[in-house]
């Protein structure tokens, strides 16, 4: 449930709410606004019986929460979220770009990418370092190694990092490197690496699951906001389909349905939307044109050299035109790039 306070109302006035909320067995956010504070009241409300919170001192009103998501809903709170990462400000009306290579594979390779990636307008680095593969034989990514190639190609281009995690037990070295940490499709429901990546103070993206619904979603995202992080991006990354021409089926029609039903900001991946080079630009244009807050874009110097998903990631000359086009569309629907 959603408890809005009074206007006015000291810290200590604010504390006695939340003392009282968690009297009841429940979990107390707060969400500060610019004209109002509430509480999200957060458990079982079964707990709270007969007992009223409406009485209580301070208190203006109480109201359901009707989705099974709670913290993560536009009903907690109405206005989008914004996440600072080093300046750059995720989720307001710049929209960015997040691109690099699927697997960081040598320093010289990232630096082929990250270098024309920056000066064609990305705001962010991506690259993976820890590899989920389907096959076990498939390269699995170069590790601690590949974060000291991403962090250095950061030190030349001062580009953000936004890198992969998949074990708990890597958090400690990959937060040491990355500035968002990036939970991906298949571990979208891996609650025990959801939950401890919830205890850090560092921006989450969480990438659809291959077969998930946009509710199963959004819960995935409240296992990270109900330890305490709210700073949470999602991204669109295709769904399974009977399709086969295209590796996913891009669901682009879960932008303005996830900017309805929550205030996280929602990114689009067409590199692994579509699987396919020649699709990335159309898709990106059209994730931008959907309402996208920013786009996640493989490219490879020497894409048929790659080490994973060669096919989809766009040469730097091709990215360097796609950026052009964006930014035509970025103005179009009164955004920025």
């Amino acid at each position: 449930m959603i408890v809005v306070l009074r206007p006015g109302l000291k810290q200590d006035e604010i504390q006695k709410v939340v003392q009282r909320i968690e009297g009841f067995g429940l979990r107390a956010h707060i969400s500060e606004g610019k004209e109002r504070t509430i509480i999200g009241a957060i458990g079982d409300e079964r707990l709270l019986a007969d007992q009223s919170l409406e009485s209580f001192p301070g208190v203006e009103k109480v109201l359901p929460i009707l989705k099974p998501y709670k913290l993560v809903s536009r009903e907690f709170q109405k206005a989008n979220t914004i996440i600072n990462v080093n300046g750059q400000k995720i989720g307001g009306k710049k929209i960015h770009v997040m691109a690099g290579p699927c697997s960081v594979e040598s320093r010289e390779q990232v630096l082929e990418s990250a270098i024309p990636v920056k000066e064609a307008g990305a705001t962010f680095l991506r690259g993976g370092a820890f590899k989920p593969r389907t096959s076990p034989y498939s390269f699995q990514g170069l590790g601690e190694e590949g974060l000291g190639h991403l962090a250095r190609a950061r030190e030349i281009t001062g580009l953000p990092i936004i890198t992969e995690v998949l074990d708990p037990r890597d958090l400690e070295v990959v937060c040491e490197y990355s500035d968002i940490l990036q939970v991906g499709a298949r571990n979208m429901q891996n609650f025990k690496l959801l939950t401890e990546v919830g205890k850090l103070d560092k921006p989450v993206m969480l990438k659809r699951g291959m077969s998930a619904t946009i509710q199963e979603f959004l819960l995935s995202a409240e296992y990270i906001a109900t330890e305490g992080n709210r700073k949470i991006i999602l991204c669109e990354r295709g769904i399974r389909t009977y399709e086969v021409e295209t590796r996913n089926t891009l669901d682009l029609s879960a932008v303005p349905v996830l900017k309805q039903l929550t205030h996280l900001p929602v990114f689009v991946d067409p590199s692994h939307g579509t699987g396919r080079w020649d699709l990335v630009a159309p898709m990106a244009l059209a994730g931008i044109a959907a309402g996208a807050d920013g786009l996640l874009i493989e490219v490879h110097s020497h894409p048929e050299l790659a080490l994973s998903d060669g096919p989809q990631s766009l040469k730097p000359e091709k990215f360097a035109a796609m950026m052009q086009e964006l930014k035509r569309v970025a103005e179009a629907v009164g955004r920025e790039l």
